[in-house]
């Protein structure tokens, strides 16, 4: 006899671009928490979340954006760059959007773990610590490594 089965995770996120005399630059979040404190190449994400089976994709992008982010979704046609399959096996669904906004005024929602690991003792963390603008060049360096097909299709699009 088997147990339930376990749906694969979906997340759906927004990519913000925008055009600057320097070229097209995106907006990433880096990786809230104590495993990725340190870290810099690989913990940058698109602002993106989990969602259930019921509820739509881009809901969900526009929902997790003004979560992580503390943010309304600025208007503008979002353009499709697809889904992905991260090293872990969640399916990622993106959609671009052209829009500016200051880092300065990000307001990110936070998690609680238990940390340190086996103590006991829950602390709250940022699900993003910082919020920046990167060229595509840099974004493709600092972005998760599955995440970085989005980078790639954005600049093909635009």
């Amino acid at each position: 006899m088997t147990g339930p089965k376990r749906r694969t995770p979906h997340s759906a996120g927004l990519l913000l671009f925008r055009r600057a005399s320097t070229g097209t630059q995106v907006l990433l979040g880096h990786m809230g928490g104590p495993f990725w404190a340190r870290r810099d190449a690989g913990a940058w994400t698109v602002p993106k979340g989990e969602y259930e089976a019921d509820e739509r994709p881009w809901d969900a992008a526009c929902r997790e954006f003004c979560e992580e982010l503390g943010l309304g979704v600025p208007d503008g046609t979002p353009l499709p760059l697809g889904e992905a399959v991260q090293a872990g096996g969640k399916h990622v669904t993106v959609w671009a959007l052209e829009a500016d906004l200051d880092p300065a005024d990000v307001v990110p929602g936070t998690f609680t773990m238990e940390w340190p690991r086996g103590s006991g003792r829950t602390r709250e963390f940022p699900e993003l610590d910082r919020v920046a603008w990167f060229g595509l060049d840099a974004a493709r360096e600092r972005v998760v490594k599955a995440q970085r097909v989005f980078v790639d299709r954005l600049a093909e699009q635009i």
